[in-house]
This record gives structure tokens, C-alpha cells and sequence, in this order.
């Protein structure tokens, strides 16, 4: 099986994708900035059978005969794993799965350093040219629908740094596919809280905007007669 999965027609959450986005590690200090993101998907989306099959194998490659128990405990720990079900992913304020998470999978993904954006045409964008790149990048809203090249990793434990086992998921590349209902609710609408402020003047309009009542007359051209031309005869003189 391919380390890289293609997934299709799945909807894109959390966002970091225009600009990286920094962490600090509360108890180092130390800064972390990637891309991030996670993706929602239906159980039956065949992206996420192909995730889950790399799981096991990476599992059978980390703990060989230990591979069950070795993937439970990671199932039964949901910061050593980039993947779950749709309620696990919960509004700390509400206590509710957050929008579009309900009844589905998820898979959170980032890149350290940057990933490849295609466009509608199948194309790489190319990331010399900055403004292209980041115009793409503010299409991929939260609530689009989007194709999505990724490749899950194990995470070797590391005692000493405060982890054990894990699998996590580098973000590849990214092609917006469609619209569909943004996340999260519209920004609230409170003008009709407002009126006009006593004494203020109208609103000035620019003098450039102002059209000319009538057009500058033009001054006349000046006229000039026929050139007399000295010693000729009258009748020459036309």
C-alpha cells in the first residue's frame, strides 16, 4: 500500500492554511509553526478505510507481535492519535461536537513546512509566485469541500521527552473542490442599534465625483484671412 492516501469529496475544518500557525509549548517555551488542518469524512469514504489499514501496518511494523496492543492503546488514548470519531471532537464551551463533526471520522494533518496547493486544472500551483499561492490557500474555508493527499507516520515513544506511541499525519497537498455551509455562525449584524449623531455634518462627497453643471466654454480660434503677398496683382490676390 502507498504511504500517501488520496482522499475525495471531504470537508475541511479548522483551517491554518494561509499562514502557519504558531503553538508554544507551555512547559519549554519552545515555538512550533505548521500548517494544520483537519478533515471530515463519512466512515464510508474509501480515504478513510485506506487511513485506517495504514495504521495497522505501521503498527505491525512498530510492535510486531505486540501490534493489537500496541493499536488499542492508542485507540483508548486520543492525544496519541491525529484520527477519531466525530464526538470525541468536542466544543469545550458547549460540551456539543463541534459543527459538521457529528456522526462522522476526522483526521487532523499539518506540515512543517509548507504543501502543495492544485489547482481546479490539476496543476501544481507554483509557490514562487506568492500571491497565487496564498489566493488559492483563502478558498479553503472552514466547511468546503476539498481533495486531500496525506501520508500517516508512527511516533516512536520518547520517554524522555513525554510521549509514547503515536500516529500522526503530514498534510501533502490540498485541492479545493467546492462550495458548501461554512462552520461557525456569521459574524453578528447590531447597525440597526445605530442612528445618526446629533450635529454631525452629512458625509462630504468627494469634489472628484462632482459633475460639472456645464462644460468650460472654449475660447474661439483665432481666424486668419488669406496671406496677402506683397507685389503680386489684386486679382492674384485670392
Amino acid at each position: 500500500m502507498s504511504e500517501i492516501i488520496y482522499a475525495t469529496d471531504v470537508r475541511l475544518s479548522f483551517p491554518a492554511l494561509v499562514e502557519p500557525k504558531v503553538r508554544v509549548d507551555a512547559a519549554t517555551g519552545n515555538k512550533r509553526s505548521a500548517y494544520e488542518c483537519d478533515i471530515i469524512l463519512d466512515e464510508s469514504n474509501p480515504g478513510w478505510a485506506q487511513f485506517m489499514q495504514r495504521f495497522a501496518e505501521l503498527a505491525q511494523i512498530a510492535g510486531k507481535e505486540h501490534a493489537q496492543a500496541l493499536m488499542q492503546m492508542i485507540m483508548n488514548d486520543p492525544k496519541s492519535r491525529c484520527f477519531g470519531d466525530g464526538g470525541q471532537k468536542l466544543n469545550k464551551k458547549t460540551f456539543q461536537p463541534w459543527d459538521g463533526y457529528a456522526g462522522k471520522k476526522f483526521i487532523s494533518m499539518s506540515a512543517k513546512q509548507s504543501y502543495q496547493l492544485i489547482g481546479s486544472d490539476g496543476k501544481v500551483i507554483d509557490p514562487v509566485n506568492p500571491m497565487a499561492w496564498q489566493a488559492a490557500a483563502r478558498k479553503l474555508y472552514g466547511g468546503c469541500r476539498v481533495n486531500v493527499a496525506m501520508k500517516p507516520w508512527w511516533q516512536n515513544a520518547n520517554p524522555q521527552k513525554g510521549y509514547g506511541h503515536g500516529i500522526r499525519c503530514d498534510l501533502i497537498a490540498m485541492q479545493f473542490l467546492r462550495d458548501d455551509t461554512p462552520f461557525g455562525d456569521a459574524a453578528p449584524d447590531a447597525s440597526n442599534m445605530f442612528g445618526a449623531v446629533a450635529g454631525a455634518a452629512p458625509a462630504a462627497v468627494p469634489s472628484f465625483m462632482d459633475a460639472p453643471s456645464a462644460a468650460p466654454a472654449m475660447p474661439a480660434p483665432p481666424t486668419f484671412g488669406a496671406p496677402q503677398m506683397p507685389g503680386l496683382p489684386a486679382f492674384m490676390q485670392r
